[in-house]
């Protein structure tokens, strides 16, 4: 049964998404949506993807490879809107370069923990950082991926230095996971929607 279990998971994981060298670190961008794309077998699923610089093209995966011992700068596209945090500490940004981050251009240490929507966070190497939810008024707000620039969103970039080599988990905290108990099944649990692999080479 275990055997059965495993080979599941191996033949329906996502594949991985390598970040993009550049002459100041690796750079990595990803995308998160109210729900996946219409074809998706959980279409009503809140999800991360990774994207390019562009938010387009956009492969369903949430295992991402960045290079050891090297900063890596990071944009999120946020798309979904506000759920809100059960424990405002997440609302702080924490394990990030100077722990702060910048939401729509302006630098900044947190959000208002009613305001976020999601958040990217790494334990085994203290990095959390809240991404703020689009407005319950959006008038353009996007309902599956993949969604265009042109769309309600908020953008979140910030710098980490990835430690040494090896595998490690990364997930969001917020209870997003409409529809289940508590807002922490479904999604939450599922490798390829809100948590996923960082792969450290």
């Amino acid at each position: 049964m275990i055997g059965l279990y495993i080979g599941l998971y191996l033949t329906n994981v996502p594949g991985s998404v390598a970040a993009t060298p550049t002459a100041s670190g690796a750079q990595l961008y990803l995308g998160t949506v109210p729900a996946t794309e219409p074809n998706d077998r959980h279409p009503t699923w809140v999800s991360y993807y990774a994207v390019d610089a562009k938010s387009q093209n956009w492969p369903p995966t949430t295992t991402y490879v960045l290079p050891a011992n090297t900063l890596v700068h990071v944009t999120i596209y946020n798309y979904d809107s506000a759920s809100g945090l059960r424990n405002p500490w997440f609302g702080q940004a924490t394990g990030t370069v100077g722990d702060v981050i910048t939401l729509n251009g302006k630098t900044t240490q947190g959000i208002n923990p009613d305001d976020a929507s999601h958040v990217f966070s790494i334990p085994q190497i203290g990095l959390s950082v809240p991404l703020e939810g689009v407005s319950s008024s959006a008038k353009n707000p996007c309902a599956n991926a993949p969604c265009s620039l042109t769309s309600d969103h908020t953008t979140t970039t910030f710098t980490f230095r990835t430690p040494g080599k090896g595998l490690y988990r990364w997930q969001c905290f917020v209870p997003c996971a409409a529809g289940y108990i508590a807002g922490f099944g479904g999604p939450m649990q599922t490798v390829g929607y809100m948590d996923g692999f960082i792969k450290v080479v």
